[in-house]
């Protein structure tokens, strides 16, 4: 019996990509926002094929690596497509508890982050009202050097202009001075769905219900066009959980972030290792 191969090409086909992004949308949902007109172009998307059925997608974003991996289908196909499509050096890619076999074939795991997906439905919104609520204002792109100074203060991170103009930003000023935030990863419009991120209070601003406030916020107006709407957080962070989980958010997976790097002969100096923690 002849074993038809398996070949590997790129694609731009969006109603390909969007065909082979399979599971639950709580699980998919940063994929399924990069389907979205303005995020599309910056991702790499490879299929593999098994004669003419497609059995797999690699779907990375660009930029400076590490970058999100998403990885969908048949192992045979998932292995092809690391192996011939695409071929990132360092990635951030989200697996089941425990890792994926078919991508320790090529990449050695540096860094594992337990994380929890939670999410929720305007059905499950539960708004924050308390006095910190009053607080909170939109940002702007003009605000983006005041949201860079604020999470070097938490995480690594920079973010552009265009981040801030293309997500949803809130956040809290004391003394003319940004002190809280919270925002988008991204944002899904064409399949109404959104990724909240880049929560943080300086540590000076703690204890006054800011997260609350901003996430609130800007979960209300992500809701105001998304079904759904998601974060990730680290499962051992029971401070932010519980914000969350008073906003109405539940768990609805775990998995585990891993930053792979590719096996080859040359290593990865471990200080550039150490930038990618977060």
């Amino acid at each position: 019996m002849t074993t038809t191969p398996i070949e590997v090409s790129a694609t731009r086909d969006r109603e390909l990509v969007r065909s082979l992004i399979t599971g639950d949308r709580w699980i998919t949902a940063h994929a399924l926002a990069d389907l979205d007109d303005g995020e599309f172009p910056r991702t790499r998307c490879f299929v593999a094929r098994r004669g003419t059925t497609p059995i797999a997608l690699g779907m990375e974003y660009s930029g400076w690596a590490p970058q999100p991996l998403h990885l969908y289908g048949e192992p045979e196909g998932i292995a092809t497509i690391l192996q011939h499509g695409i071929r990132p050096r360092a990635a951030w890619v989200p697996t089941p508890i425990g890792g994926n076999p078919v991508l320790d074939l090529t990449y050695e795991t540096e860094k594992i982050n337990p994380m929890l997906r939670m999410g929720l439905t305007r059905a499950e919104f539960v708004p924050y009202t308390g006095p910190a609520a009053a607080l909170v204002v939109p940002l702007i792109p003009s605000d983006a050097q005041a949201l860079n100074h604020l999470y070097q203060l938490g995480f690594a991170a920079w973010l552009p202009p265009l981040a801030v103009a293309e997500g949803v930003y809130r956040g809290i000023h004391r003394n003319g001075k940004l002190v809280a935030a919270a925002g988008t990863h991204v944002v899904g419009r064409r399949e109404r769905i959104a990724v909240v991120g880049n929560v943080l209070t300086a540590s000076s601003a703690r204890g006054n219900g800011y997260a609350h406030a901003n996430t609130s916020a800007v979960t209300d107006a992500l809701l105001g066009f998304c079904d759904e709407v998601v974060l990730n957080v680290q499962r051992d962070n029971a401070a932010a959980i519980a914000v969350y989980t008073s906003l109405g958010y539940s768990v609805k997976a775990e998995f585990e972030e891993r930053l792979v790097i590719r096996r080859s002969g040359i290593s990865v100096p471990r200080m550039l290792r150490r930038l990618f923690g977060r």
